[in-house]
């Protein structure tokens, strides 16, 4: 407990129980108040601030860890556009899986309203729907997408890491309860740091952050799997990347295809708090 109130950092609790998909709740929990401070996906961040104002956005964290694998008729991205009556594993309609093959789709020409069958499963379910043919193609996010490539599932066909327009852009966002910020401004920065600290041992010691992740009871991680995470991902970047271009990119599509009902230009005027972000830049230069 600081002298600024108590800080609660939202990553990932009980995953390794409920098995749902990297960050499905976070943002949610923000702004419900169950936690200060958190991460999300930056799609999810948006849909939740659409709804709700009591979250803000402090920060980018890293850039691109969600891979889409195609089943057995699916070889190529290519061939997944052409592809009549394909089928989509997603935990629910208007949800954060939802919502991003969406974007990825929609992005290439896909009407997802229109030309996808949507396919509700439990995230642990979505490997063998795709080894059965039950769906064409799943979003996943690690150790998951490493577990399917261990066993010959699929086959990856686009990386966020990697395919543009995507790698230009943060996938995840550090966000706060609106509240907690402003009664809490010494804490909300102080946790922010120690979110920016952690992401610079990410990039600067892989093996070291690889440990704390397998040996972390709560997390699904082997250490093979969060190593390579750690080493495929520029985690350093986030001095780099700016968050609003994130915030613009992905507010634009979501309203375009009606996902979100207020402007991106309100959404980010009133959803975005970068002063600590700035400071903390300078303080924690490499």
């Amino acid at each position: 407990r600081s002298a600024q109130g108590t800080r609660r950092v939202g990553a990932g609790r009980q995953r390794a129980r409920e098995r749902e998909p990297p960050l499905a709740q976070d943002a949610l929990a923000v702004v419900l108040g169950k936690a200060d401070v958190g991460a999300a996906w930056v799609g999810d961040f948006l849909a939740q601030a659409d709804r709700n104002e009591s979250i803000v956005a402090l920060s980018g964290m890293h850039i691109g860890c969600a891979e889409v694998f195609g089943g057995e008729r699916v070889r190529t991205f290519r061939d997944f556009v052409a592809l009549e009556g394909k089928k989509v594993a997603i935990g629910a309609i208007e949800d954060f899986t939802h919502i991003f093959f969406s974007l990825i789709v929609a992005q290439i020409g896909t009407d997802p309203r229109r030309d996808i069958e949507w396919t509700q499963l439990p995230y642990e379910q979505w490997g063998p729907a795709l080894a059965d043919g039950r769906v064409d193609a799943i979003l996943l996010w690690p150790p998951e997408a490493q577990a399917l490539r261990e066993q010959n599932i699929g086959h990856v066909i686009w990386q966020m890491v990697t395919d543009r327009p995507w790698r230009q852009y943060f996938c995840c966002i550090v966000n706060a309860n609106r509240e907690f910020v402003e009664r809490h401004p010494v804490a909300a920065k102080r946790a922010l740091r120690a979110l920016l600290k952690a992401t610079d041992i990410c990039a600067l010691e892989p093996r070291r952050a690889a440990r704390a992740v397998a040996d972390n009871p709560r997390l699904p991680f082997s250490y093979e799997h969060a190593l390579e995470v750690f080493r495929e991902l520029p985690y350093g970047e986030w001095r780099e990347y700016d968050p609003l271009d994130a915030l613009r990119f992905y507010a634009l599509r979501m309203h375009q295809l009606e996902l979100i009902e207020r402007t991106p230009e309100e959404l980010i005027t009133e959803c975005s708090e970068w002063r600590f972000l700035n400071e903390l830049k300078n303080e924690l230069k490499v």
